[in-house]
């Protein structure tokens, strides 16, 4: 192989690589699945729904819940193959109990941070209302 040859391998290979690093999950994060069902507005498709959920409202979730990690999923076979999930990387525990009580109700500071995002919220209801999610928090140890 020439010397040209193997620095591009050896680039590539960085390249593909750092990312995954970049994402290793560690001791101590909260990794949540989230299944929802979506009630879609007449003439409105999971596809454009779940567009705006990735393209509008994770990046606001993300900007106003630090520490948190939103990676978007849609089922492609089983019981909900049509579905819409959230898998959520949450940097801690403490983290998640800022905004949320042990009951699972929204602290006070979850509130506010709701607020903020009620506008993002009552946009994505034009397309289509979350009217289930099913969720569980699963600590990595």
């Amino acid at each position: 192989m020439k010397k040209t040859n193997r620095w591009l391998v050896i680039v590539l290979v960085v390249i593909i690589a750092l990312p995954v690093i970049a994402q290793e999950l560690k001791k101590g994060n909260l990794v949540g699945t989230h299944i929802m069902d979506v009630k879609l507005e007449p003439d409105v498709t999971l596809e454009q729904f779940t567009d705006f959920y990735v393209n509008k409202v994770i990046p606001e979730l993300e900007k106003h819940r630090t520490g948190w990690k939103f990676y978007p999923v849609k089922w492609i076979r089983g019981e909900k193959a049509d579905g819409f999930g959230v898998i959520i990387v949450i940097d801690s525990e403490a983290n998640r109990d800022k905004l949320y009580n042990a009951d699972g109700s929204t602290s006070e500071l979850g509130k506010e941070i709701n607020t903020k995002l009620q506008p993002v919220v009552d946009e994505m209801q034009k397309l289509g209302t979350i009217t289930n999610a099913i969720y569980t928090d699963w600590l990595v140890y």
